[in-house]
Protein backbone atom coordinates (compact mmCIF):
# COMPACT_ATOMS: atom_id res chain seq x y z
CA UNK A 1 0.00 0.00 0.00
CA UNK A 2 2.69 2.12 1.12
CA UNK A 3 4.76 1.76 -2.62
CA UNK A 4 1.53 2.31 -4.52
CA UNK A 5 1.09 5.52 -2.68
CA UNK A 6 4.64 6.69 -3.15
CA UNK A 7 3.77 5.59 -7.09
CA UNK A 8 0.90 8.17 -6.98
CA UNK A 9 3.07 10.90 -5.70
CA UNK A 10 6.02 10.22 -7.85
CA UNK A 11 4.15 9.58 -11.21
CA UNK A 12 1.01 12.02 -11.34
CA UNK A 13 1.29 14.80 -8.19
CA UNK A 14 5.11 15.57 -8.87
CA UNK A 15 4.70 15.49 -12.58
CA UNK A 16 2.14 18.24 -11.85
CA UNK A 17 4.49 19.83 -9.08
CA UNK A 18 7.47 20.41 -11.48
CA UNK A 19 5.84 22.22 -13.82
CA UNK A 20 4.13 24.88 -11.64
CA UNK A 21 7.93 24.74 -10.28
CA UNK A 22 8.91 25.81 -13.67
CA UNK A 23 6.51 28.80 -13.27
CA UNK A 24 7.31 29.53 -10.40
CA UNK A 25 10.94 30.34 -11.03
CA UNK A 26 10.29 31.65 -14.46
CA UNK A 27 7.95 34.57 -12.48
CA UNK A 28 10.66 35.25 -9.67
CA UNK A 29 13.14 35.61 -12.41
CA UNK A 30 11.74 37.26 -15.29
CA UNK A 31 8.21 38.54 -13.59
CA UNK A 32 6.07 37.61 -16.49
CA UNK A 33 2.78 39.20 -16.75
CA UNK A 34 0.54 36.93 -14.89
CA UNK A 35 -2.49 38.79 -16.01
CA UNK A 36 -1.83 38.26 -20.02
CA UNK A 37 -1.09 34.66 -18.95
CA UNK A 38 -4.35 34.34 -17.15
CA UNK A 39 -5.82 36.09 -20.03
CA UNK A 40 -4.49 33.76 -22.62
CA UNK A 41 -5.40 30.42 -20.72
CA UNK A 42 -9.77 31.66 -20.23
CA UNK A 43 -9.82 33.12 -23.59
CA UNK A 44 -7.49 31.07 -25.79
CA UNK A 45 -6.46 27.65 -24.27
CA UNK A 46 -9.74 26.62 -21.76
CA UNK A 47 -12.21 27.42 -24.60
CA UNK A 48 -10.04 24.82 -26.91
CA UNK A 49 -9.75 23.05 -24.45
CA UNK A 50 -13.11 22.15 -23.48
CA UNK A 51 -14.76 22.36 -27.22
CA UNK A 52 -12.52 19.13 -27.97
CA UNK A 53 -12.61 17.21 -24.80
CA UNK A 54 -16.61 17.55 -24.59
CA UNK A 55 -17.07 16.46 -28.57
CA UNK A 56 -14.95 13.50 -28.36
CA UNK A 57 -16.42 12.43 -25.15
CA UNK A 58 -18.68 9.23 -24.92
CA UNK A 59 -21.34 11.35 -22.96
CA UNK A 60 -24.24 9.04 -21.41
CA UNK A 61 -26.89 12.25 -20.90
CA UNK A 62 -28.17 10.52 -18.41
CA UNK A 63 -24.91 10.40 -16.07
CA UNK A 64 -24.35 14.15 -17.40
CA UNK A 65 -27.21 15.53 -15.49
CA UNK A 66 -26.71 13.21 -12.64
CA UNK A 67 -22.94 14.75 -12.31
CA UNK A 68 -24.73 18.26 -12.54
CA UNK A 69 -26.30 17.28 -9.47
CA UNK A 70 -23.99 15.79 -8.00
CA UNK A 71 -21.58 18.91 -8.10
CA UNK A 72 -24.59 21.02 -6.88
CA UNK A 73 -25.46 19.02 -3.63
CA UNK A 74 -21.18 19.37 -3.23
CA UNK A 75 -21.08 22.70 -3.48
CA UNK A 76 -24.42 23.27 -1.63
CA UNK A 77 -23.78 21.24 1.54
CA UNK A 78 -20.13 23.13 1.57
CA UNK A 79 -21.62 26.25 1.83
CA UNK A 80 -23.66 25.58 4.17
CA UNK A 81 -20.45 24.33 6.57
CA UNK A 82 -18.78 26.81 5.73
CA UNK A 83 -21.08 29.20 6.76
CA UNK A 84 -21.45 27.19 10.38
CA UNK A 85 -18.21 27.32 10.63
CA UNK A 86 -17.19 31.51 9.75
CA UNK A 87 -20.30 31.62 12.20
CA UNK A 88 -18.32 29.78 15.06
CA UNK A 89 -15.12 31.97 14.70
CA UNK A 90 -16.86 35.08 14.62
CA UNK A 91 -15.81 36.36 11.29
CA UNK A 92 -16.92 39.30 9.79
CA UNK A 93 -18.87 39.97 6.71
CA UNK A 94 -16.16 40.75 4.68
CA UNK A 95 -13.83 37.65 6.26
CA UNK A 96 -17.06 35.16 6.35
CA UNK A 97 -17.42 36.07 2.03
CA UNK A 98 -14.12 35.20 1.30
CA UNK A 99 -13.79 32.43 3.62
CA UNK A 100 -16.50 30.96 1.97
CA UNK A 101 -15.15 31.12 -1.61
CA UNK A 102 -11.88 29.69 -0.71
CA UNK A 103 -13.86 26.51 0.18
CA UNK A 104 -16.63 26.27 -2.24
CA UNK A 105 -14.28 27.88 -4.95
CA UNK A 106 -11.44 24.69 -6.11
CA UNK A 107 -8.97 24.41 -8.85
CA UNK A 108 -11.06 22.52 -11.31
CA UNK A 109 -8.73 23.56 -14.47
CA UNK A 110 -4.78 24.08 -14.47
CA UNK A 111 -4.61 21.89 -11.54
CA UNK A 112 -7.47 19.30 -11.59
CA UNK A 113 -7.39 18.60 -15.45
CA UNK A 114 -3.20 17.63 -15.27
CA UNK A 115 -4.23 15.59 -12.53
CA UNK A 116 -7.00 13.51 -14.22
CA UNK A 117 -5.18 13.03 -17.32
CA UNK A 118 -2.37 11.62 -15.73
CA UNK A 119 -4.87 9.25 -13.22
CA UNK A 120 -6.85 8.13 -16.17
CA UNK A 121 -3.98 8.02 -18.89
CA UNK A 122 -6.56 10.82 -21.09
CA UNK A 123 -9.53 8.52 -21.05
CA UNK A 124 -12.10 10.78 -22.83
CA UNK A 125 -15.13 9.82 -20.30
CA UNK A 126 -13.15 10.60 -16.87
CA UNK A 127 -11.68 14.12 -18.64
CA UNK A 128 -15.52 14.69 -19.73
CA UNK A 129 -16.54 14.47 -16.09
CA UNK A 130 -13.51 16.80 -14.60
CA UNK A 131 -14.44 19.37 -17.72
CA UNK A 132 -18.01 19.61 -16.48
CA UNK A 133 -16.52 20.66 -13.25
CA UNK A 134 -14.75 23.05 -14.77
CA UNK A 135 -17.21 24.63 -16.68
CA UNK A 136 -19.68 24.87 -13.20
CA UNK A 137 -16.10 26.60 -11.48
CA UNK A 138 -16.42 28.38 -14.16
CA UNK A 139 -19.72 29.64 -14.08
CA UNK A 140 -20.09 30.06 -10.33
CA UNK A 141 -16.64 31.83 -9.60
CA UNK A 142 -18.09 34.37 -12.72
CA UNK A 143 -21.34 34.68 -11.15
CA UNK A 144 -21.69 34.02 -7.41
CA UNK A 145 -17.74 34.67 -6.88
CA UNK A 146 -18.35 38.49 -8.04
CA UNK A 147 -21.79 38.97 -6.85
CA UNK A 148 -20.62 38.18 -3.14
CA UNK A 149 -17.78 40.76 -3.42
CA UNK A 150 -20.17 43.61 -4.84
CA UNK A 151 -23.18 45.52 -3.24
CA UNK A 152 -26.74 44.86 -4.34
CA UNK A 153 -26.25 47.04 -7.24
CA UNK A 154 -26.05 47.42 -11.39
CA UNK A 155 -22.52 45.59 -10.88
CA UNK A 156 -24.63 42.18 -10.52
CA UNK A 157 -26.13 42.90 -13.86
CA UNK A 158 -22.81 43.99 -15.81
CA UNK A 159 -21.12 41.03 -14.32
CA UNK A 160 -23.62 38.92 -15.66
CA UNK A 161 -23.37 40.46 -18.85
CA UNK A 162 -19.64 40.07 -18.50
CA UNK A 163 -19.72 36.18 -18.86
CA UNK A 164 -21.60 36.12 -21.63
CA UNK A 165 -18.72 37.70 -23.67
CA UNK A 166 -16.30 34.96 -22.37
CA UNK A 167 -15.60 32.23 -25.05
CA UNK A 168 -15.71 29.33 -22.54
CA UNK A 169 -19.20 29.35 -22.35
CA UNK A 170 -19.83 28.61 -26.00
CA UNK A 171 -17.10 26.27 -26.54
CA UNK A 172 -18.71 23.95 -24.28
CA UNK A 173 -22.37 24.44 -25.99
CA UNK A 174 -20.72 23.98 -29.21
CA UNK A 175 -18.40 20.76 -28.20
CA UNK A 176 -21.51 19.21 -26.50
CA UNK A 177 -23.97 20.18 -29.63
CA UNK A 178 -21.85 18.95 -32.49
CA UNK A 179 -21.49 15.87 -30.11
CA UNK A 180 -24.98 15.21 -29.35
CA UNK A 181 -26.24 15.38 -33.18
CA UNK A 182 -22.80 13.61 -34.14
CA UNK A 183 -21.71 16.07 -36.91
CA UNK A 184 -18.29 16.38 -37.79
CA UNK A 185 -15.86 19.00 -37.27
CA UNK A 186 -14.16 19.98 -40.39
CA UNK A 187 -10.60 19.95 -40.54
CA UNK A 188 -9.08 22.98 -40.54
CA UNK A 189 -11.10 23.89 -37.36
CA UNK A 190 -10.37 20.20 -35.74
CA UNK A 191 -6.72 20.56 -36.38
CA UNK A 192 -5.60 24.20 -34.78
CA UNK A 193 -8.47 23.54 -31.78
CA UNK A 194 -6.41 20.18 -31.11
CA UNK A 195 -3.18 21.82 -31.20
CA UNK A 196 -4.82 24.37 -28.60
CA UNK A 197 -6.17 22.06 -26.34
CA UNK A 198 -2.82 20.48 -26.17
CA UNK A 199 -1.20 23.45 -25.05
CA UNK A 200 -3.42 23.69 -21.88
CA UNK A 201 -1.45 21.67 -19.13
CA UNK A 202 1.65 23.15 -20.14
CA UNK A 203 0.31 26.60 -20.04
CA UNK A 204 -1.88 26.24 -17.00
CA UNK A 205 0.43 25.02 -14.37
CA UNK A 206 3.17 26.92 -15.32
CA UNK A 207 0.57 30.12 -14.76
CA UNK A 208 -0.50 28.33 -11.80
CA UNK A 209 3.19 28.41 -10.72
CA UNK A 210 3.58 32.03 -11.75
CA UNK A 211 0.55 32.85 -9.66
CA UNK A 212 2.08 31.17 -6.26
CA UNK A 213 5.15 32.62 -6.56
CA UNK A 214 2.78 36.22 -6.54
CA UNK A 215 1.12 35.56 -3.58
CA UNK A 216 2.50 36.90 -0.19
CA UNK A 217 2.05 35.70 3.01
CA UNK A 218 1.13 37.42 6.20
CA UNK A 219 0.46 36.40 10.34
CA UNK A 220 -3.00 35.18 11.94
CA UNK A 221 -3.36 31.58 10.10
CA UNK A 222 -6.01 30.29 11.71
CA UNK A 223 -8.78 30.90 9.58
CA UNK A 224 -6.67 29.76 6.62
CA UNK A 225 -6.19 26.55 8.81
CA UNK A 226 -10.09 25.88 8.91
CA UNK A 227 -10.39 27.10 5.00
CA UNK A 228 -7.54 24.17 4.28
CA UNK A 229 -9.15 21.52 6.31
CA UNK A 230 -12.66 22.16 4.43
CA UNK A 231 -11.19 22.14 1.07
CA UNK A 232 -9.09 19.23 0.80
CA UNK A 233 -10.54 16.91 3.76
CA UNK A 234 -14.23 17.41 4.27
CA UNK A 235 -14.82 17.89 0.50
CA UNK A 236 -13.63 14.35 -0.50
CA UNK A 237 -15.36 13.02 2.54
CA UNK A 238 -18.87 15.01 1.58
CA UNK A 239 -18.25 13.95 -2.15
CA UNK A 240 -17.32 10.06 -0.86
CA UNK A 241 -21.29 10.29 1.09
CA UNK A 242 -22.48 11.35 -2.17
CA UNK A 243 -21.18 8.54 -4.34
CA UNK A 244 -22.68 6.25 -2.25
CA UNK A 245 -25.93 8.16 -2.04
CA UNK A 246 -25.99 7.93 -5.75
CA UNK A 247 -24.66 4.36 -6.45
CA UNK A 248 -22.21 5.77 -8.54
CA UNK A 249 -19.11 3.21 -9.24
CA UNK A 250 -16.17 2.92 -11.50
CA UNK A 251 -14.12 5.55 -13.10
CA UNK A 252 -17.32 8.12 -12.30
CA UNK A 253 -16.73 7.22 -8.75
CA UNK A 254 -13.08 7.95 -8.97
CA UNK A 255 -13.17 11.28 -10.90
CA UNK A 256 -15.65 12.51 -9.10
CA UNK A 257 -13.91 12.11 -5.74
CA UNK A 258 -10.63 12.77 -6.90
CA UNK A 259 -12.29 16.33 -8.70
CA UNK A 260 -13.89 16.73 -5.44
CA UNK A 261 -10.41 16.82 -3.51
CA UNK A 262 -8.31 20.17 -5.42
CA UNK A 263 -7.06 23.12 -3.33
CA UNK A 264 -8.60 26.54 -3.30
CA UNK A 265 -8.98 27.78 -6.82
CA UNK A 266 -6.42 30.89 -7.52
CA UNK A 267 -9.41 32.69 -9.05
CA UNK A 268 -11.06 32.97 -5.20
CA UNK A 269 -7.57 35.12 -4.57
CA UNK A 270 -8.03 37.28 -7.54
CA UNK A 271 -11.32 37.92 -6.52
CA UNK A 272 -10.70 39.24 -3.24
CA UNK A 273 -7.60 40.90 -4.71
CA UNK A 274 -9.86 42.75 -7.41
CA UNK A 275 -12.31 43.53 -4.50
CA UNK A 276 -9.78 44.51 -1.45
CA UNK A 277 -11.52 41.90 0.64
CA UNK A 278 -9.04 40.23 2.83
CA UNK A 279 -6.97 39.52 -0.37
CA UNK A 280 -3.88 38.51 1.92
CA UNK A 281 -6.13 35.75 3.88
CA UNK A 282 -7.29 34.65 0.09
CA UNK A 283 -3.74 34.14 -0.88
CA UNK A 284 -2.36 32.33 2.07
CA UNK A 285 -5.59 29.97 1.88
CA UNK A 286 -4.55 29.45 -1.75
CA UNK A 287 -0.41 28.63 -1.01
CA UNK A 288 -1.26 26.67 1.64
CA UNK A 289 -4.11 24.38 0.03
CA UNK A 290 -1.72 23.73 -2.87
CA UNK A 291 1.00 22.64 -1.06
CA UNK A 292 -0.98 20.40 1.19
CA UNK A 293 -2.45 18.84 -1.74
CA UNK A 294 0.13 17.11 -3.10
CA UNK A 295 -0.23 14.85 0.07
CA UNK A 296 -4.44 14.85 0.25
CA UNK A 297 -4.75 15.00 -3.38
CA UNK A 298 -2.24 11.77 -3.46
CA UNK A 299 -4.59 9.84 -0.62
CA UNK A 300 -7.54 10.41 -2.38
CA UNK A 301 -6.39 8.78 -5.71
CA UNK A 302 -5.38 5.83 -3.42
CA UNK A 303 -8.40 5.68 -1.59
CA UNK A 304 -10.22 6.02 -5.28
CA UNK A 305 -8.35 3.57 -6.84
CA UNK A 306 -8.64 1.02 -3.61
CA UNK A 307 -12.66 1.75 -3.48
CA UNK A 308 -13.77 1.61 -6.58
Amino acid sequence: MLVEFIAIMRDIILPVFVIMMIGFILQRKLTLDVQTLARLIIYYVVPAFIFVRLYEAEIQWSIFANIILFILLLVAILYVLTMIVAKLLKLDAGKRVTFTNSVVFFNSGNYAVPVNDLVFRGDPFAMSIQVIFLMFQNIFVFSYGIFSMQSMDTGKLRAILGYFKMPVMYAMILGLGLNALDLPVPGFIWVPANYIADAMIAIALMTLGAQVAMLKLSAGLRTVYYSVGLRLLISPLIALGLIFLFGVSGITAQALLIASSMPTAVNSSVIAQEYDNHPEMAAQIVLFSTVASAFTVSLVIFVARMMF
